[in-house]
């Protein structure tokens, strides 16, 4: 079986590759346990003091497949604590410094999932998009909290309600990322800012990084923002989304008050 999320560790770094090109990404519930796993353990690892998310194929990632969406909202009963994402605690709660390297699209939670990195890299051709609304859900990953702060209110409520995408120039002069760089040197570009942040004094970067994040106001709002997203998959208004998606079609929300 293909893994779909390749792990490899050097010079102190944690490299975590998502490798599902052929479905563009998309993350799977194996996926998210692979990612939060190995994002959890490197905090109690001396052997890694950096973690670097970056992607084979053409695509960053297409965010969550839509099936797993359909599924929660077809079920009868109730969800359980454990159906939540299991990444989204655990990017909230790390404390390994952690480099992102964003090709293509990066869709949904592969934009939220940057607001938690510490360092991110664009290749000039990315595109970044945040379709939450226009599938009736609402943003998750603490977003709603971290993207106003990072970028402003006015910006963020564009990012989420028009859902329109947003190249690596606007990534760059907004704050979500730090460099636009060509696709060819990408890679190496973050994987040598990761060993570079490696190589600094450890327990001066974690305190560091611990100092500028508020944990427990992070996983407040995950914890409201996952309220309201199973409430929103239960709705009419994504049923309609969902069936848009699937025809290719533009979803006809009028008959929603």
């Amino acid at each position: 079986m293909t893994q779909h999320v390749l792990v490899e560790k050097a010079e102190k770094v944690l490299v975590l590759t998502l490798n599902r090109p052929d479905k563009k990404n998309a993350l799977t519930r194996p996926m998210y346990k692979t990612l939060a796993t190995e994002i959890a353990n490197a905090d109690t690892d001396p052997d890694i003091r950096c973690i670097l998310i970056m992607a084979n194929g053409d695509m960053f990632t297409a965010g969550n497949d839509l099936a797993d969406f359909a599924a929660i909202g077809a079920a009868t009963s109730a969800p359980k604590p454990e159906d939540g994402n299991p990444l989204l605690p655990v990017l909230a709660s790390s404390r390994t410094p952690i480099v992102a390297a964003v090709n293509g699209r990066a869709v949904g939670i592969g934009v939220t999932m940057l607001l938690h990195c510490d360092m991110v890299f664009v290749a000039n051709d990315a595109s970044l998009i945040t379709p939450f609304v226009n599938l009736a859900l609402v943003p998750e990953a603490a977003s709603t909290l971290l993207m106003p702060l990072r970028i402003g209110h006015a910006r963020a409520f564009e990012m989420f309600v028009l859902g329109e995408p947003g190249g690596a120039e606007k990534a760059v002069s907004w704050g979500i990322a730090n460099r636009a760089v060509p696709p060819a040197d990408l890679h190496r570009i973050a994987r040598a800012a990761a060993v570079s942040i490696a190589a600094r004094a450890p327990a001066a970067v974690v305190a560091t990084k611990s100092l500028m994040r508020d944990g427990r106001a992070m996983l407040a709002r995950l914890s409201e923002e996952g309220a309201h997203f199973v409430r929103q998959l239960k709705t009419a208004e994504f049923k309609e989304a969902f069936a848009a998606f699937s025809e290719r079609r533009a979803p006809d929300f009028s008959k929603f008050g």
